[in-house]
């Protein structure tokens, strides 16, 4: 018999932006792996359930724990934030449950950039890109890359893991990057803590979100040269004649 792994995408993190079929999955485990921050958003709604948390840079740690519980014969499932097949462990537990009898199920969440999206407007109507600061598993240079062909090409951005202690210039060298390209007039928006207590979201132009900042709790929105600010809102338009 084969045996099972499910990876978990949670959501914003409140039960009410996780989808029914994760719910249902998580009921379902024996024990629930996570990153610590993300399985205290979750641990209340799942009594009684055994959870094993990790702290970041934990990852192969984490599914290696996985993958060792489910050849035990336990129902496992590993979360992640957001949608666990976008920044999240869904390709590592892939990775290292690799030539093992073990099937993996990915179940879909609701990731940052269309959570965010939802609070902001309608940003991502059209092409879109989703762009990661964080260096940490990505040299700045590809990325730095990325934002370049990104902007030239005229792609809605959207920017996870802007900045953090050790990177706080990274979003003021991302904006001067996409401002090779686009103007400083460009809607922008931020939101941070999405779906959590303290949520907070802010429109602005690309040339004031250069000097903002930011933490890894926050999910940066950068219009193309066709988006719009519609009463507060970000609206990129998707070419339909009014």
């Amino acid at each position: 018999m084969k045996h099972r792994v499910y990876v978990v995408g949670i959501g914003p993190g409140s039960l009410q932006g996780m989808t029914l079929q994760a719910r249902e999955i998580l009921d379902g485990c024996d024990c629930i792996v996570g990153y610590d921050t993300y399985i205290n958003l979750i641990r209340h709604y799942f009594p009684g359930k055994e959870f094993v948390t990790t702290g970041m840079t934990k990852e192969v740690e984490r599914c290696r724990m996985v993958r060792d519980r489910a050849l035990q014969g336990q129902t496992v499932a590993i979360v992640s934030s957001g949608d666990a097949g976008i920044y999240g462990m869904a390709g590592i537990m892939h990775e290292v449950a690799a030539g093992e009898d073990i099937d993996i199920e990915v179940i879909p969440g609701v990731t940052a950039a269309s959570a965010g999206a939802a609070l902001l407007g309608a940003p991502l109507v059209a092409d879109t890109c989703l762009i990661s600061l964080s260096d940490l598993l990505t040299p700045w240079e590809k990325i730095a890359n990325r934002l370049d062909c990104a902007a030239a090409g005229d792609f809605v951005i959207c920017l996870y893991n802007p900045a953090s202690k050790k990177r706080a210039d990274y979003l003021e060298k991302a904006c001067d990057i996409i401002l090779r390209h686009q103007p400083a007039d460009t809607p922008a928006g931020i939101v941070r803590n999405i779906g959590r207590e303290g949520q907070e979201v802010t429109v602005l132009t690309l040339g004031e979100l250069r000097k903002m900042h930011l933490d890894m709790f926050c999910t940066v929105f950068i219009g193309n040269s066709q988006t719009k600010n519609i009463g507060g809102k970000l609206v990129t338009p998707r070419g339909y004649h009014l």
